[in-house]
């Protein structure tokens, strides 16, 4: 941690980064590492490839967050939450060409690259990380810093729920509501309201779940058309798969959807990204890396060009070695 530290302090522009279709961890986790080193007097870029979820518009600052870079002369990156460069986005041909490129994660999938990394598969979250580093450098915490990283925990540990939940994600959001950090509002934002775009999203989701013939494996399905039918973008589908994973007897779960920028028209696609879910008795990390993805045990993804009839065979022949 200290030659990382070391490496941010004597940097004038640094870009922090994470991966696409961002979730409240990565959000959060980008947000309050943004914030720190903006106290430290460093120019900052702030970037994520996909639209800020809705529910996490709320956070501090989020506007800081833009969706391209240019060739700017970066000192160094910070990457964060990604198992691989490679899930930041089309962004990588430029990060791979900065000079110092800092890894900081949480997934036991990571392939440990950058020329330093900070990889830590024990904590509940890369909010979790982000919050020894800030404390390591000697910022001081205020509300808006606080409200990042609790929010991160918050939305990594599934309000406490997953298995990943630790001593560290309750002692850190302690001392975040210390700082002014109120959970209610926070739970409001996070999961308390949908709009009825959303809800006529959800249902065309529920509409398209199937089981397999075993019953232990679950599949739903998000397409373009039913973005467009429900004036509804990418960020609308944040946790839809918990409703395809908590089927009775579903060990894992898989939402497959089509890659949409929320602007094009409808189409045929071989682009998809698959999130995996499981009930914690399967690795589905194990799964992600037989296509090239990767994250955790419980939760971890891919994307992948192919078919929807093909990818629907593939995910379905796992299911008899569930």
């Amino acid at each position: 941690m200290d030659s990382i530290i070391r490496q941010l302090k004597k940097s004038d522009h640094i870009l922090i980064a994470t991966h696409t279709h961002p979730d409240g961890d990565a959000i959060g986790s980008l947000i309050a590492l943004g914030l720190s080193l903006k106290a430290l007097n460093k120019n900052i870029t702030l970037y994520n490839e996909s639209p800020i979820p809705a529910v996490y518009r709320f956070l501090p600052e989020v506007h800081l967050v833009v969706n391209k870079i240019g060739k700017t002369n970066y000192d160094t990156a910070v990457i964060l939450d990604c198992g691989d460069l490679n899930r930041i986005g089309e962004a990588v041909s430029i990060v791979s060409r900065i000079p110092v490129i800092v890894n900081i994660d949480h997934h036991v999938t990571n392939t440990h690259f950058g020329h330093f990394q900070l990889i830590d598969t024990s904590a509940c979250a890369t909010s979790e990380i982000v919050y020894r580093l800030i404390k390591q450098m000697a910022v001081p915490l205020n509300k808006a810093i606080a409200t990042a990283i609790y929010t991160g925990v918050l939305a990594d540990t599934g309000s406490f729920r997953f298995s990943n939940t630790n001593r560290a994600a309750f002692a850190i959001c302690q001392e975040m509501v210390e700082l002014g950090v109120h959970p209610h509002d926070i739970s409001q934002h996070v999961y308390g309201t949908y709009s009825l775009g959303r809800i006529k999203l959800l249902n065309r989701a529920l509409d398209s779940i199937e089981i397999s013939a075993n019953g232990k494996l679950s599949i739903m399905i998000l397409t373009k058309d039913m973005f467009v039918e429900t004036h509804t973008q990418p960020e609308d589908v944040d946790g839809l798969i918990n409703y395809a994973k908590r089927i009775e007897d579903v060990r894992v779960a898989a939402l497959i959807q089509e890659h949409y920028n929320g602007t094009e028209q409808p189409r045929n696609s071989n682009k998809f990204h698959v999130s995996l879910r499981s009930d914690g008795s399967v690795d589905v990390a194990a799964i992600a890396s037989l296509f090239g993805g990767g994250g955790h045990s419980s939760a971890a993804g891919f994307n992948i060009e192919s078919t929807l009839s093909d990818i629907k065979i593939k995910i379905f022949s796992l299911a008899d070695k569930i």
